[in-house]
């Protein structure tokens, strides 16, 4: 815990949260700033800035609550779909400095666009660079 982060003071019960699920690793509540109704962050207990900080044992136990909290989220809006996401850094949009994934859930004619728009311009890469960034990933 760290003793700026909003996160880590909702955890500590200093901050209070519309909490819908909590485990000893994990919790989950409702965003304070929605994108839509029953929009909901899960985040590890123990902070972590990046998603590449999570051991392997927060980052099973963080991705198990997202896997079952996604469908329970879409049933208690009545929701079409959901977009699961995570602003992974400052560049990606992430403003609380403490992993978190968004289950946003999603309407039929919502106006929100798929997670491929996030990105702005698709880059024009070449066989050559793809071929180098997927081994520089695979090393």
């Amino acid at each position: 815990m760290t003793d700026d982060c909003i996160f880590c003071a909702i955890v500590a019960g200093d901050i209070p949260a519309r909490t819908v699920y909590e485990t000893d690793e994990v919790l989950a509540f409702l965003d304070a700033n929605p994108l839509a109704r029953g929009h909901t962050l899960v985040i590890p207990k123990d902070h972590a800035q990046h998603v590449g900080d999570l051991d392997p044992e927060r980052s099973r136990a963080l991705f198990d609550a997202v896997s079952t909290l996604t469908p329970r989220v879409q049933a208690a809006v009545d929701a079409d779909a959901a977009t699961v996401g995570i602003n992974d850094g400052e560049a990606a949009g992430q403003e609380v400095p403490h992993v978190h994934v968004h289950l946003i859930p999603r309407f039929d004619g919502d106006g929100g666009g798929p997670i491929h728009a996030v990105a702005g311009e698709h880059p024009d890469l070449s066989d050559d660079e793809l071929d180098g960034i997927a081994a520089a990933i695979a090393e």
